[in-house]
């Protein structure tokens, strides 16, 4: 089975992955992304291509399908499969642009606050709000740092439509997200699903817009299932 490219999102490292790349590693090698570096999808994308094989299978979340679209720009060949979750083909709507430019703003003015207990229950079901999911997440987005955050808030803003896309690309598609993500809604998933050629759709139930944290056994069990079928 070909290489798997994993891609963390937004304030994410490779611990949002660990336990999909561990659960898979029967399957086929893999390597995680640094998407921490770079102020623009672009240049994400470029970083990634550079560092992997020539041929591979894309699982990205959130900020991770903005730079997976732009993967497929670049090279669409060197993609067999991609599997897009919790994410939007399309642009921030005015006002999340302006709650990501308030963000940038406000880190500007005073320290990188990372993941907050406010912040969290637009992340994670309610059900991990007090405990060890939550704490990850806060650890993971001070590992990150204020730096990191401004420069993929910065490529967030300013990434292209990717609804173009959709309908040319002939690949297998697993879109899949949480029921409760407010970050990118099902509807958006269900939008992309309905304009791929060769899709695939799975919804976590009682699941914000993390679910290979909130959800490991299944995501890791969804994936598994998906890959054995079309790659």
């Amino acid at each position: 089975m070909l290489p798997i490219v994993f891609i963390p999102g937004l304030l994410c490292d490779e611990r949002l992955w660990r336990d999909q790349r561990d659960s898979l590693s029967d399957m086929a090698p893999s390597s995680i992304a640094d998407v921490t570096l770079d102020d623009s999808v672009e240049a994400m994308a470029g970083r990634l291509l550079a560092a992997a094989p020539p041929r591979f299978t894309l699982v990205a979340l959130s900020m991770g399908g903005y730079v997976a679209f732009e993967v497929l720009r670049q090279a669409r060949d060197r993609v067999a499969a991609a599997a897009l979750l919790d994410t939007s083909a399309a642009p921030d709507a005015p006002g999340r642009s302006a709650e990501r430019e308030a963000a940038l703003a406000s880190l500007s003015r005073g320290r990188f606050a990372g993941v907050t207990d406010r912040l969290l229950p637009r992340l994670v079901d309610e059900q991990h709000l007090g405990g060890p999911v939550g704490e990850e997440l806060k650890a993971m987005a001070q590992r990150v740092g204020g730096a990191a955050f401004v420069r993929q808030q910065t490529a967030i803003l300013n990434r292209p439509d990717s609804r173009p896309l959709l309908s040319s690309l002939d690949i297998p598609v697993l879109v899949a997200v949480g029921d409760g993500d407010v970050l990118t809604p099902p509807a958006e998933s269900v939008a992309m699903f309905r304009a791929l050629p060769r899709p695939s759709f799975h919804l976590f139930h009682r699941c914000g817009h993390l679910p290979a944290i909130e959800q490991p056994d299944e995501t890791s069990a969804v994936l598994r299932q998906w890959l054995t079928t079309t790659t």
